[in-house]
């Protein structure tokens, strides 16, 4: 079992930055193919970033390509996603997850089988 426990999500207003951040519990966190999704209310949740387990390849969705950054320290069993240009749609409870999947299919909350609790990002117009 993979626990992941997500940190950093606050209130920011257009345009603005923030910096999320997962924690995992086990020291096998670098055998795992990582990512962040979110789910604004109403609406399903939708896949933001991914990264291969070992941190060579990532994946974005459109809405985040250019904005957010995804990246991981092995060696602290850490994931972040850094999202600048904050816009009001990016509003949403953000989840970090982690697949036995290390490199394919990082786009689909299907393959994953950990989830952290989620932190709410929200945007201010």
């Amino acid at each position: 079992q993979v626990q992941l426990v997500e940190s950093g999500g606050g209130l920011v207003q257009a345009g603005g930055s923030l910096r999320l951040s997962c924690a995992a519990s086990r020291s096998t966190f670098s055998t795992y193919g990582m990512g962040w999704f979110r789910q604004a209310p109403g609406k399903e949740r939708e896949f933001v970033a991914a990264m291969s387990s070992s941190g060579d390849s990532t994946y974005y969705a459109d809405s985040a390509k250019g904005r957010f950054t995804i990246s991981r320290d092995n060696a602290k069993n850490t994931v972040d996603l850094e999202m600048n240009s904050l816009k009001p749609e990016d509003t949403a409870v953000y989840y970090c997850a982690g697949s036995s999947f290390q490199r394919t299919g990082l786009a689909y909350s299907g393959n994953y089988d950990y989830w952290g609790q989620g932190t709410q990002v929200t945007v201010s117009s």
